[in-house]
């Protein structure tokens, strides 16, 4: 165990973006101070200290895509860029008292269910600890895909990749390429044609593309913000209720997004005047089957004189740059990936084991199924933020508190009860899944002809709750003991792993 801290602990979080630091906040609300923060990362941040390539922006209105608990009425922009995001969460960090319970690079490298004494074994970078629950804050966009390019180690250039980005290179006068053409490959292709000589563009599937409302916000309205909160408060709810009108055409009548589609076809006749270059950036699948993006940018720069798009598919990685499947090589200098995260099959899970040394990953085979995106069957006392079919047509940042606040009522259930584990039943898994895997049938997400992050090897949706953000916080208010298997400290006491267990119980600030 860790000489330096307390190695037994009540609650353990990992992760500290918004969903470790919201899971901090909340525990030291209801009195529970006997946790720690777990991350990799030098900083906290999550998402918005991984990706911090050029022009990295937040796709949702910071009115929503901030804590309900910690408004900040000075935003500079209606959509903030990464590093304001990045500053908000230091801050949130300090202001609630989350900063000193941080474990920055401590990389959990184990965990593993001890059912004998009803607790997590957590092995990290830096030492040992266990913890009677756990709280998985990963996030879904925090293990970048690095697809393997055959030939990418014999390539003489700079390699760039979204996730990992390297501040000290110049792009000035360089031949630029850019594998990918989604979030972030929107994101960074008009720095790259702005900074670069030339940019090659490495197309496999277009992007349906809106015209982007981000605007800074002025100085007066950050004043009303700061003096009248309601009025930002009825700005996020605006926000929200806007997203949430998305819902129906996403999740059960497609045919009524094909107002947006029309939207994004305009934004893309009227910015690209090439029809060859036009059809080129055209989907071929329905809108929303791939989340759209906002850019006024993106169209000009694919459409600009140094710039070709290249549909062709990538053969190999050669030492001048990029051969397709046509023999042709294209040269460069730099080559960034923006080739985005891996959301179904996350490596961590493959760390997570339960008292068999079964991991998660292998649990979850052929499909991860995991109830309301937070309890796995077969894993006690571990609960996830945005796991499986958690996302919502809405800000993350809300579903983090939804969430949150379930898991809140779990320890509140534990504690009242006397309960030393809960474990979700296999079978109200299984109703929920077939539930979901119903509902989801004849989404866009499902049915719009894309191939997309949101469906795994097999096919089946692991991203999206098929509803409303309200019916997933209402579903998420407080736990159902029903729906859990349960185990009582007098039939299996709780025990400080560090002394024998003929010395009696370690009292638990919640038990």
């Amino acid at each position: 165990m860790h000489s330096g801290d307390s190695s037994f602990l009540d609650v353990a979080v990992i992760g500290a973006g918004f969903g470790g630091i919201c899971t901090a906040k909340r525990l030291l609300d209801e009195g529970i101070d006997n946790f720690l923060v777990f991350d990799r990362s030098l900083r906290v941040g999550g998402t918005w200290e991984a990706n911090t390539y050029p022009g990295a922006q937040c796709d949702i209105p910071a009115a929503l895509y901030s804590f309900s608990f910690a408004p900040k009425p000075d935003w500079s922009r209606l959509y903030p860029l990464q590093p304001e995001l990045f500053d908000y969460l230091q801050k949130v960090s300090d202001d609630f008292g989350v900063t000193p319970h941080l474990r920055l690079d401590h990389e959990v490298l184990d965990l593993t269910w001890i059912d004998e004494d009803q607790m997590w074994s957590l092995r990290t970078s830096e030492g040992e600890w266990a913890a009677r629950v756990v709280v998985g804050a990963i996030g879904p966009f925090s293990e970048p895909a690095n697809p393997h390019f055959e030939g990418i180690e014999d390539f003489r250039g700079e390699v760039q990749r979204s996730a990992n980005w390297d501040h000290d290179r110049d792009w000035s006068g360089k031949r630029i390429g850019v594998i990918g053409t989604g979030a972030s490959g929107v994101q960074i292709i008009p720095q790259a044609q702005a900074a670069g000589k030339s940019l090659t563009v490495f197309q496999r599937t277009p992007t349906w593309i809106m015209p982007h409302p981000d605007r800074p916000i002025p100085g007066w309205m950050q004043n009303l913000f700061e003096r009248v909160p309601a009025t930002q408060r009825a700005l996020r709810t605006s926000i929200d209720l806007a997203l949430e009108s998305m819902v129906p055409g996403l999740v059960w009548r497609p045919s009524l997004l094909k107002g947006m589609e029309a939207v994004a076809r305009m934004h893309l006749r009227r910015q690209v005047r090439d029809p060859e270059l036009r059809e080129a950036l055209t989907p071929q699948y329905m809108f929303g089957c791939k989340r759209p993006t906002f850019s006024n940018k993106y169209y000009p720069a694919m459409a600009a004189s140094n710039t070709e798009v290249v549909t062709e598919g990538i053969k190999r990685i050669v030492p001048e740059g990029v051969e397709t499947r046509d023999g042709r090589v294209h040269e460069l200098d730099v080559l960034v990936l923006a080739t985005g995260f891996k959301v179904a099959g996350h490596p961590f899970y493959d760390r997570v084991h339960d008292s068999n040394g079964v991991s998660l990953t292998e649990q979850w085979s052929p499909s991860p199924y995991c109830y309301m995106g937070t309890a796995a069957n077969g894993f006690p006392n571990l609960f996830q933020i945005l796991g499986p079919n958690a996302a919502v047509y809405t800000s993350m940042v809300v579903v983090i508190e939804a969430q949150v606040e379930y898991i809140i009522s779990a320890l509140e259930k534990m504690r009242e009860h006397g309960l030393s584990s809960l474990e979700v039943r296999e079978d109200v898994i299984d109703a929920y899944t077939e539930e979901l895997d119903g509902k989801l049938a004849g989404s866009v997400w499902n049915s719009g002809g894309c191939a997309s992050y949101y469906l795994d090897a097999n096919g089946r949706n692991v991203a999206w709750f098929p509803g409303f953000f309200r019916q997933f916080r209402a579903r998420t208010k407080s736990i159902e003991l029903a729906d859990y298997l349960s185990r009582d400290t007098s039939a299996q006491p709780l025990r400080d792993p560090s002394t024998p267990a003929e010395s009696g119980t370690k009292e638990s600030s919640y038990s």
